[in-house]
């Protein structure tokens, strides 16, 4: 603990930019290296699941996406589900410069109504395409929209917020029992972020199949200088995976899978969430940067347009290259925002591993 002054106390925490990897005694060739990620009844090729953001994942991305080895999260609370044709407004907001116009049009456009038709239409289309359906709400809108998600025959609803907690007190009716709620739903679910090994803990007893760790350290993300709230991504995933250990002694074996959600934009970045604890990442800045964005070289979050306190920025990205360079390379830049699962499995192959829960287990140094 470290003294604040005289009357507060405070813990040390860890970024991912504070901590390295330490190589083992012997290295791997790449193709040694597997990266499958098992969660519930599917299996994917890598253990990155892409952020339900407007400017990353449309249904077309989430189908590429998904056939490109990835499970791509679709966001039901975004223009897709409130718009027949969102793209005239997605090339509205790529063509306006002013933060603060922009903001201001952006919770007019998103004030149009949610639509469960457009719901299941989406995500029909995605199931059609024969990859997994997945679809994101946050939990003020789960509830109300929880059986048209469930009929489309999603593979996981995700309910995503800037923090979820398992016992949310508030005034009113239409508060979220979570543990009710996972129960009575015949669709496995994810859910955060949290940050904290008490939090993460009462989220898996709510019977979730996965817990996100994280908020607030996205690249368009102002959550700390809005309401003062960040986490420190290393501790925070070391915690909670370190929940997830107790809980399977506590359930008799039930596995939570944990999936860092913020500050990994950098293959590095994955490699080390991963190595904390974490089962596998979700991303959004790099998968932004892709041809196919329909943000159209902008990037924002859900944050950006809330009605009474906007806390997300817009932030401008060159493309890259495509979504299938992005995760596979060749990469052309060289700091780690292409060739995602590339640089995921050049880090363990260099490290000495050649599966994902080995690499767990790496030792880890403060920088």
């Amino acid at each position: 603990m470290y003294d604040i002054g005289r009357s507060k106390r405070a813990t040390r925490a860890y970024s991912l930019d504070d901590i390295a990897l330490i190589p083992s005694r012997r290295t791997r060739g790449t193709e040694m290296v597997n990266l499958e990620w098992r969660i519930d009844a599917l299996t994917f090729d890598f253990p990155i699941m892409a952020a339900p953001m407007d400017s990353v994942m449309s249904p077309a991305t989430a189908i590429e996406f998904g056939r490109l080895g990835g499970l791509g999260v679709l966001n039901l609370e975004g223009l897709w589900t409130r718009y027949e044709d969102p793209t005239p407004y997605l090339d509205e907001l790529a063509e306006m410069g002013d933060d603060v116009a922009t903001t201001r049009r952006m919770q007019e456009i998103y004030a149009e109504p949610i639509k469960a038709e457009l719901i299941t239409e989406r995500m029909a289309e995605i199931r059609a395409a024969g990859v997994p359906v997945a679809g994101s709400l946050s939990p003020k809108n789960a509830s109300h929209f929880s059986e048209t998600v469930v009929n489309t025959g999603a593979d996981f609803f995700v309910i995503r917020g800037t923090t979820v907690s398992a016992e949310h007190v508030a005034n009113g009716d239409d508060v979220l029992d979570l543990r009710k709620f996972i129960y009575e739903l015949d669709v496995p679910v994810i859910v955060g972020g949290c940050a904290t090994y008490q939090a993460a803990l009462h989220l898996m007893r709510t019977g979730a199949a996965g817990v996100l760790v994280g908020f607030g350290g996205g690249a368009a993300h102002t959550t700390r200088q809005v309401l003062g709230i960040q986490v420190s991504m290393a501790s925070a995933i070391a915690d909670v995976a370190e929940a997830r250990r107790d809980y399977m002694d506590e359930s008799g074996g039930r596995y939570v899978h944990v999936i860092a959600d913020g500050s990994v934009g950098r293959s590095g970045d994955i490699a080390k969430a991963i190595a904390c604890g974490a089962d596998a990442v979700m991303v959004g800045s790099p998968l932004a940067r892709a041809t196919e964005a329909p943000g159209k070289g902008w990037h924002w979050g859900a944050e950006a347009w809330h009605r009474d306190l906007p806390r997300g920025a817009r932030v401008h990205f060159e493309p890259v290259g495509t979504l299938a360079e992005v995760l596979n390379g060749p990469s052309r830049v060289p700091d780690g925002t292409m060739n995602l699962v590339g640089g995921l499995r050049q880090a363990m192959a260099t490290t000495g591993y050649s599966e994902v829960k080995e690499f767990q287990r790496i030792e880890l140094t403060i920088r």
